[in-house]
Parts: structure tokens; sequence; C-alpha cells
């Protein structure tokens, strides 16, 4: 009997996945997973290119718009949402769409989580260097330890490298390592969509879209979500900057180029993680 098909679109941030994988929805006839790790929470809409009003009604989506900031959600805590999602579409359908740029999450959700282990005073230490030497000087220790991971992990993301850090201080092995062992079998097979616009197209998309979301009101959504800066969601491109310019440390202009910059940079990670698991499991 031929197994379900699990059809995961990928690729870096202004790719066009979305539209994509609405495409596909309405081909097969079924609905979208989302594996975004931001656009999941309510309270972040622009800043995170959420699915529109009107994209939203062409097809049922899942995991968007359906967690809080106040209770992230980490990579390890998604396959726990989403299975019951998946099997529940499965049991109707004979295909589910998934659909995202938080390769982290689509990697634990098909594979399983690693029982990694954990120490709150090695923790505490990590944490303190951050304090002392800043972020820099985790980024550099990660690429140092582990650099097949520091070209995975989301660099800016301090709780992933904290996290990463740990495991490597507590066992002496790398991450990645650790996170590539007891693969989990699928009741499923999965199909790849891979999208990646060249460079320059790329980056002109990303500049568009900036555009956009400063004129569809991205400035007034940050400056409403100030007072929560600290969480760990909002920790994230499109936000931090506009924070800054808050702090008067940039004029809006330069807070709107370095969105364009970091937005950049991050979709240049994404391609070097996606170019790299997608050959992988498709080999």
């Amino acid at each position: 009997m031929k197994k379900p098909l699990l059809i995961a679109v990928v690729g870096p941030t202004a790719s066009g996945k979305t539209s994509r994988a609405i495409e596909l929805a309405l081909e097969h006839q079924t609905e979208i997973l989302s594996f975004d790790s931001r656009q999941c929470y309510q309270e972040m809409s622009i800043g995170v290119a959420r699915p529109s009003a009107e994209e939203l009604r062409m097809v049922p989506h899942h995991f968007i718009a359906n967690q809080s900031i106040h209770q992230p959600v980490s990579a390890g805590q998604f396959p726990a949402i989403a299975w019951p999602i998946i099997l529940s579409l499965l049991e109707k359908k004979d295909t589910v769409v998934a659909v995202g740029g938080s390769g982290l999450f689509l990697k634990v959700l098909l594979d399983g989580i690693d029982p990694l282990p954990s120490d709150s005073d090695v923790r505490s230490e990590w944490e303190q260097k951050w304090k002392d030497h800043g972020m820099e000087y985790l980024q550099n220790a990660l690429q140092t330890a582990d650099p097949t991971y520091f070209h995975q992990v989301d660099i800016d993301n301090p709780h992933r490298v904290l996290r990463a850090l740990e495991v490597i201080s507590i066992t002496g092995k790398k991450f990645s390592e650790l996170r590539t062992q007891n693969k989990q079998t699928l009741p499923f097979e999965v199909q790849y969509e891979y999208l990646s616009p060249n460079k320059d197209l790329l980056h002109q998309r990303i500049d568009e879209r900036v555009e956009i979301m400063m004129d569809s009101g991205l400035l007034e959504e940050a400056e409403g979500l100030l007072p929560y800066r600290h969480l760990q969601p909002l920790n994230t491109v499109g936000y931090k900057e506009l924070f800054e310019f808050k702090d008067g440390l940039h004029t809006l202009t330069e807070a709107i180029d370095l969105i364009k910059m970091h937005t950049r940079q991050y979709a240049k990670r994404q391609i070097t993680w996606f170019n790299k698991e997608v050959k992988n499991r498709t080999l």
C-alpha cells in the first residue's frame, strides 16, 4: 500500500514559499502545516511575513498565530504540537503540505528528538560568559567547537547557541553529531520543494518585502511590542533593529537598511542549511 506523502516546501525568506505551498495544497486538496518558528505567535504579524487573511482563507493553515510570545515554543517542543496535526490530516487526506523557513523545526519533526543532557551549572557558566563578553564570544566558541552546527543554527539566537555550548561542554562531543542519532521511522514519504532564487533576485525580493512591511505598519507593530522586547521570540530581525531605533541607536533609515542587511544574512544561513539537509535526504 502506497504511503501518504508530506510535501515540504523549503527555502530562504522571500523565496515564495507561502504562495507555492498554497498552490500545492489546492492541487492536492489538503491543508498546510507551518514549521516557521515565528509565524506561530499571535502578537507578531507584519514582521514575520505571516500569510495574509486572504491566503489563510484559501487553505486551512496550522501552527499559525496560535501561540503567545509569553510562552515561547522551542524546536524541541514542536514535534509534540505538529504530529497530532499531521496524523489527523492523514486520516482524511493522502497528502499534507508543510512549509517554513525554520530548518531546525523541520529536522526535529522528521528525525525526532535526541535525549541530550543538561546541567544548570554549565549553562550558568556560559550565560555568564555571554553577559561578560557578548554574543560574538559565544558565536566564536561554537564555531571553534562545532563548525558544522555553527553553519546550521541561527547564530543570532542566544538560546540555541547557549544550548549547543552547554551540551558540548557536558559531553565533549559535537552537538551536530549528537543530534543526528536515533532517526525515527516516518509513516509517510517526504518530498521536497526547494525554492532557491538566484542571489540578485532574492536580495531584490528581500529589499522590496522590507519596504512593504514598513508601509504596512511594521514600526507601529514594533512599538506595540516594545515592552516585551526581552522575550525570546522578539529577538528577531525586523524587530530588534526598530527597538534600537527607538533607543536612539539608529535613524529610521539606518534601521531599515539594517533590517535588509540582516535579512539577507539570515537568508544566506537558511540556504546553507537547506542545501545540506535537502541534499542529504534526497541522495
